[in-house]
């Protein structure tokens, strides 16, 4: 990355572990595809449930060279799943991951070209 990963913590306490799990993603995120120009995360808790355990909601944006940029979120409304931060976290990066294939996948040819 050219420039360091952004991390932003909304309605939620900052946590060294999260910060950890975040940043060991993006540099896999790295490894796989080198040429992201900027990174920015934003992690945060959109529900206080004192019942049930909190929601956690992540949005990821990545900058790539001549493409759009690419922003994955994803959002306990939607899905009424992640309880886990971790989970959450993995969730987003895996979706990124799979943006930054399509996208190589695309660059490189390999898709079907329709007529």
């Amino acid at each position: 990355m050219q420039l360091p990963l952004k991390i932003t913590f909304q309605d939620i306490e900052h946590s060294d572990a999260v910060e950890a799990r975040l940043r060991e993603e993006a540099s896999k995120l790295e490894q796989f595809y080198d040429r992201i120009v900027s990174m920015q995360a934003v992690v945060g808790r959109p529900q206080h449930r004192h019942h049930k355990g909190d929601t956690f909601r992540i949005k990821l944006q990545l900058e790539i060279p001549g493409a759009a940029d690419i922003v994955i979120s994803r959002d306990p409304a939607v899905t009424g799943a992640h309880e886990d931060v971790f989970v959450t976290i993995r969730d987003a990066f895996k979706a990124a991951r799979r943006q930054l294939q399509d996208l190589t996948r695309k660059r490189q040819g390999h898709v079907k070209q329709h007529e």
